[in-house]
């Protein structure tokens, strides 16, 4: 390598390491960012965001990071406490990263997400006179049915750690339970740990999928090389044992196989009682992670959209048809469309599960021009939209030409949500009404519905 290039990268990486100051501070919070940490001025006026820290609070802070225009910290004592602080429920809360918010009041919780949101659809989508929809809100404890757990074995200890990464850290936290995981799957962490210990592949197991449905839980393990039979054997018993369906995935999604049981079923599944239906699923199939509140987000969704027997409806990131399926009970006739033609596939497989014929599903990219597409050229009395967190910018952009007189739009990022619905109103659409569902307690994330109409 050229002297020169030797010299750049040198003089970056001393960038880089910048020495943080080695004194801790004592910061006022004034605030709290949309990613749960509190805000507040050092006594020289610059902006501090600090892990653990409740706004209205005076706490000493120690630095973990700086950069020219803020600096990033965590609280390490607190000397003035908010009336809304809490002791957690976790005792690994503040080193784990599975939530950054159980030392708030979930109360005050609830409270955050509101102002995240009607702040963020007042100052970038200029809208404030529309509804505010009570709060949906389901369990607080327990909820979580999907998960990605870390494993590491620390030969220092001769251990297997298994759970969720630490805070802004690629280390797992060494837990023995999960206050937010699904009961079945929390009281497996111990045994888990124990049995992966004693295992030959130990080191060459980085990760366990986790998928619950109403009756059964999968483990799906991730191995980077090919498992001993012995691992296998111990493995299996042990699923057997602990009565939870066993995986193996040795490269990508189309590696994954169905160990045990040996029944030829490859689906979990949960129910939808008050449509009355079944949705099924394979273990890396998307849904949502907390049950009851998706129970109570569908709900939602459907009174606000109101479905008809003469509409046509457009489900836009459609999924598994969480959403196609309520809707075409109406007897509506539904259009939905999905990035991924497996889950096109999964979404027939459920149409027909549940005797429903008034459905059809596409796999279609949606952020590529679909004008062309058969179902681009259809009119739509009414929309549904369930985006990923990066929103439906393309759609919205396009949204005129199919004349719908309604969308609902299910959001789980206010920021891009907030973005597109000034999109929607610049076209025409007035915003009726939005407000936030509690799908992740404890954490910072911010599920949300809004409804437009022309």
């Amino acid at each position: 390598m050229p002297a020169k290039y030797e010299y750049i990268l040198i003089v970056m990486a001393r960038r880089r390491r910048k020495k943080l100051p080695s004194e801790p501070i004592d910061v006022m919070i004034h605030g709290m960012g949309h990613d749960g940490r509190g805000v507040g001025k050092t006594d020289a006026g610059k902006t501090v965001f600090v892990d653990m820290a409740l706004p209205g609070e005076k706490v000493t802070m120690q630095y973990t990071y700086t950069r020219s225009q803020f600096d990033e910290g965590r609280a390490i004592a607190v000397l003035e406490a908010a009336s809304e602080r809490v002791e957690p429920e976790c005792p690994h809360f503040g080193i784990c990263g599975g939530c950054s918010m159980q030392h708030l009041a979930h109360e005050a919780q609830i409270e955050y997400k509101k102002s995240t949101l009607y702040e963020l659809m007042a100052h970038q989508a200029e809208a404030t006179d529309y509804e505010k929809l009570p709060t949906l809100q389901a369990e607080v404890w327990r909820y979580r049915r999907k998960a990605r757990l870390g494993v590491k074995y620390v030969h220092k200890k001769e251990t297997v750690l298994v759970g969720f990464r630490e805070k802004r850290s690629s280390f797992i936290t060494e837990i023995s339970d999960c206050a937010i995981l699904d009961q079945r799957v929390a009281d497996l962490i111990e045994p888990l740990k124990a049995l992966l210990t004693t295992l030959e592949s130990r080191s060459t197991i980085p990760q366990i999928e986790v998928a619950c449905g109403d009756e059964e839980v999968a483990l799906v393990f991730r191995h980077l090389e090919p498992l001993p039979g012995s691992d296998l054997k111990a493995l299996t018993e042990f699923a057997e044992q602990k009565a939870f369906h066993l995986y193996l995935q040795s490269g990508g999604p189309q590696t994954v196989v169905k160990i045990t049981p040996d029944d030829g079923v490859h689906r979990l599944s949960y129910q939808l009682p008050e449509f009355d239906l079944k949705m099924q699923f394979h273990p890396m199939d998307f849904t949502q992670v907390n049950a009851e509140l998706n129970k109570a987000m569908i709900s939602r969704a459907m009174t606000l959209l109101a479905p008809e027997a003469d509409e046509t409806i457009l489900d836009l990131f459609c999924g598994l048809g969480n959403f196609s399926l309520p809707i075409a009970r109406s007897d509506a006739k539904v259009v939905a469309v999905e990035g991924d033609q497996q889950m096109v596939e999964r979404g027939y497989e459920n149409a027909r599960l549940n005797n429903l014929d008034n459905v059809d599903f596409y796999a279609a990219d949606l952020t590529q021009d679909f004008s062309e597409m058969s179902w681009g050229k259809e009119h739509f009395d009414k929309i549904l939209i369930d985006p990923p967190r990066s929103g439906a910018l393309e759609i919205v952009q396009k949204i005129t030409q199919f004349n719908a007189r309604k969308i609902v739009y299910v959001s789980c990022n206010p920021i891009t949500l907030t973005r597109d619905s000034k999109i929607l109103l610049d076209a025409g659409y007035s915003l009726v009404s939005a407000g936030v569902m509690d799908m992740f307690p404890h954490t910072a994330h911010v599920e949300s519905i809004a409804l437009f109409e022309k």
